[in-house]
């Protein structure tokens, strides 16, 4: 089913790093060292209504550094809302979801702010703030499809699901009994164009990406399950992830604890507005 956005549990909470290196290209290699004015983001500019990529500055999209491109999204409006409480300029810096974690180990960026889940697993390598946003999984499927009327897992026995690689996401679609389970994908982009050509039959999401991807394209609606998905709490909040023992953690969250539920709604909804129709 389709519907229009309508988050009131927006779990704000944070992020952080100053100083840090950056002037870096897709794959987050860097030539030169930022200095202690900026504040250097990783975001993958390609999950609408998170982040993604556009070709000029309108709706408030920020440059990405190296490139003649912008960045837009909820994550960008984040970002943009701390750097201007820290005196900093904010810099983008467009990097693969499997790049982010080591670009962020290696100085070349200061935080992670690309809708990303606070995982045990990722809590090994790096730390993260409070959750800044609460949300939960449902399935994109093609419009008209058979399976566009489901409404549990058990619906989706026999049809052929995937989800974006190096998620959890990729890895509760053997929940469902019987599924044909796909290679994972990089990135969302490439699951819209295997739904719509009928290579796939869904692909697990998050509900804003997937009322995203619905109101972008009428070939594509989601599944919201009566019966759905078992999940942890660690995995359905998006975090900012910083470096182990980062300083201005405490700082950064009070930054962020500012930002009215209302007003991380309005921005929200004015991201899902305001994407890109080919993202």
């Amino acid at each position: 089913m389709k519907k229009r956005y309508g988050y009131a549990a927006l779990l704000l909470g944070t992020f952080a790093i100053l100083g840090g290196c950056a002037s870096n290209n897709s794959s987050g290699e860097s030539d030169q060292t930022a200095d202690d004015g900026q504040f250097v983001v990783g975001l993958e500019a390609a999950y609408a209504p998170y982040n993604w990529t556009q070709l000029d500055d309108s709706n408030g999209g920020v440059p990405i550094d190296g490139t003649n491109e912008y960045a837009g999204g909820y994550d960008v409006e984040i970002a943009k809302k701390i750097a201007e409480d820290l005196g900093q300029e904010l810099v983008i810096v467009k990097t693969e979801w499997d790049g982010l974690v080591p670009a962020l180990q290696a100085n070349k960026i200061d935080a992670i702010i690309a809708g990303m889940s606070p995982t045990e697993e990722r809590k090994q390598t790096i730390d993260f703030s409070d959750p800044y946003l609460e949300s939960r999984l449902v399935m994109v499927v093609a419009s008209g499809s058979e399976y566009e009327n489901a409404t549990k897992l058990a619906d989706f026995s026999g049809a052929k699901i995937t989800a974006q690689l190096n998620t959890f996401h990729y890895g509760v679609i053997d929940q469902i009994d019987g599924v044909e389970k796909q290679t994972a994908m990089d990135n969302f982009s490439a699951m819209r164009v295997a739904l719509q050509s009928g290579v796939i039959d869904g692909y697990v999401s998050e509900y804003p990406e997937a009322v995203s991807a619905s109101n972008a394209n009428a070939d594509f609606s989601f599944v919201e399950f009566e019966d759905g998905f078992e999940t942890s709490p660690e995995d359905t909040t998006i975090a900012i992830g910083v470096r182990k023992d980062e300083p201005k953690l405490d700082e950064l969250n009070q930054i962020l604890s500012e930002i009215s539920e209302e007003e991380r709604q309005e921005l929200m909804d004015a991201a899902i507005l305001n994407q890109p129709a080919a993202q």
